[in-house]
C-alpha cells in the first residue's frame, strides 16, 4: 500500500486540466507512503531484535548480513541498470547535470548521495529513502542500548534533530555539493530530519512487546487512524509549495505535519491492524495482496525513473501506431492509449507484473542465498521452527 501511495503522488500531475486542482494537490501529498515505510521499519526492526540484541561483533555482523540481504541486491542491480541506461541514452534525469557519472554512481551505490542536496535525487531518484533507512539500521542497536541500559529513549530523537539543525547552520554556508545544504532538504530527505518517525515505530514495538496483542478497549484504532492519516494529507495539500520544491510537505507546516503528526496516526493504524479484526486486516492477509506486498520494494524502485520512462515511451509509441492504423483504415476511433489516466492504469499493472517477476526470479533467491552464505559471518542453520 505504501509504495502505491508514492506512485500516485509522483503521477498526480498527469491528470488533465479538467481534474480539480485541489485533488491534484491532495494526491500529490501521497508521498506519505514513505512515512508509513519508516514507521513500519522502526516497528519491525525493534519487534524482531529489541529483546535479543547483543552489542557484540558477531551479533552485529549477522544483523548487517540480514539487512544487506533484504535491501541491497535489488538496489545495486537497478542502480547499475540506471547508470547503464545513462551510458547509452544520456538521460539527464540520472545525473541531474553532474559532470562525473562514475563518481555519482559510487555515491549512489554506497547510499552516500542522500546526504547531498545536489545529488539526493540522482540515479534511482526515490532511492534517497534508502539512505535514510540504512542510517536507521546502523543506529538501531545503539538506540536499543541507550533505551535499555540508560532508559533514555525519548531524548534520542531530540538530540538527533538538534544535530541536524546544527549541521544545516554550519554547512549551509559551505559550498560542498549541498552537504546538509538547507532545512527543507535535511528535514524531509535525511534520517536526521525524519528520525522521529522511526522512533514512533520503535515505541510502538516496545509497547506491543510489553503488553501483547490483546486489549480490552473497544476503540477502533484502524479506521479512526486511517481517517487521521488522510487529514494530515489534506493539511499538507493546503500548504503553499516553497520555491524550488514539489509539494506542501516541504513547507514549515508540511514538515511538522509529516514528520511529527502523521507518523503517530500511522503507528495507531498499525496498532489497530495488529489488535483488531477488520475487513482491512482480512484484505491485507489475502495471499495475492501479500505477494504484492513482498514485491512492493521493487515496485517502489522501478515506478519512477529510467524503467518507468521506458514503459511510458512504449505506451506513447503504441498510441502513435494505433492512430497510424486508423489513418490507413480511414476511421476515426479512439485509441486505447490516448487517455493519460488509462495509461497510468496500464503502467501500474505492468510495473506490478515486472515487480512480482523480479521478486520471484531475483530478489527472493538472492535474499536466501546471502542469508545462507558465509558473507560477514559464517552461516549457522537455525533450529527447526525458528524463522528469521
Amino acid at each position: 500500500m505504501a509504495a502505491y501511495l508514492v506512485f500516485i503522488s509522483h503521477f498526480a500531475d498527469n491528470f488533465d486540466e479538467n481534474f480539480p486542482h485541489i485533488l491534484k494537490r491532495f494526491f500529490g501529498e501521497f508521498h506519505i507512503g514513505v512515512s508509513i515505510f519508516f514507521v513500519l521499519s522502526g516497528f519491525l526492526i525493534t519487534f524482531r531484535y529489541y529483546n535479543n540484541f547483543h552489542l557484540t561483533t558477531e551479533w552485529f555482523k549477522q544483523y548487517l548480513k540480514n539487512r544487506v540481504a533484504r535491501i541491497y541486491p535489488m538496489y545495486a542491480l537497478l542502480t547499475t541498470a540506471a547508470f547503464t541506461w545513462y551510458f547509452f541514452t544520456g538521460d539527464p534525469s540520472i545525473t541531474k547535470g553532474s559532470g562525473n557519472p562514475v563518481a555519482l554512481f559510487l555515491l549512489n551505490i554506497t547510499f552516500l548521495r542522500g546526504f547531498f542536496y545536489q545529488f539526493w535525487d540522482t540515479g534511482i531518484a526515490q532511492g534517497w529513502s534508502l539512505t535514510v533507512e540504512e542510517c536507521f539500521y546502523f543506529s538501531a542497536p545503539i538506540i536499543f542500548l541507550i533505551a535499555k541500559k540508560y532508559n533514555k529513549f525519548y531524548i534520542q530523537p531530540a538530540i538527533i534533530t538538534t544535530f541536524a539543525i546544527l549541521m544545516v547552520l554550519i554547512f549551509s554556508h559551505v559550498d560542498f555539493h549541498g552537504f546538509f545544504g538547507n532545512f527543507p532538504f535535511v528535514m524531509v530527505f535525511t534520517f536526521f530530519g525524519r528520525c522521529f518517525e522511526f522512533f514512533v515505530g520503535v515505541q510502538l514495538a516496545r509497547y506491543v512487546l510489553k503488553n501483547g496483542f490483546t486489549r480490552t478497549s473497544k476503540f477502533n484504532f484502524t479506521y479512526t487512524s486511517f481517517l487521521l492519516i488522510f487529514v494530515c494529507v489534506f493539511v499538507m495539500s493546503l500548504q503553499p509549495i516553497p520555491k524550488g520544491w514539489n509539494a506542501g510537505v516541504e513547507s514549515p507546516i508540511g514538515i511538522i505535519t509529516n514528520n511529527y503528526v502523521l507518523c503517530i496516526a500511522v503507528a495507531l493504524f498499525f496498532y489497530g491492524i495488529l489488535t483488531e479484526t477488520t475487513l482491512f486486516k482480512k484484505f491485507l492477509a489475502l495471499p495475492f495482496i501479500e505477494l504484492l506486498g513482498k514485491s512492493s520494494y521493487i515496485f517502489y524502485l522501478i515506478h519512477l525513473g529510467w524503467f518507468s520512462t521506458l514503459l511510458r515511451n512504449s505506451i506513447n509509441h503504441l498510441n502513435d501506431y494505433v492512430f497510424s492504423l486508423y489513418d490507413k483504415w480511414n476511421v476515426e476511433w479512439h485509441s486505447p492509449f490516448e487517455y493519460d489516466w488509462l495509461n497510468l492504469i496500464y503502467l501500474f499493472i505492468v510495473l506490478n507484473a515486472v515487480s512480482v517477476t523480479l521478486f520471484k526470479l531475483i530478489e527472493e533467491p538472492l535474499n536466501h542465498y546471502i542469508r545462507k552464505s558465509d558473507f560477514l559471518v559464517k552461516y549457522k542453520p537455525r533450529p527447526t521452527g525458528i524463522v528469521e
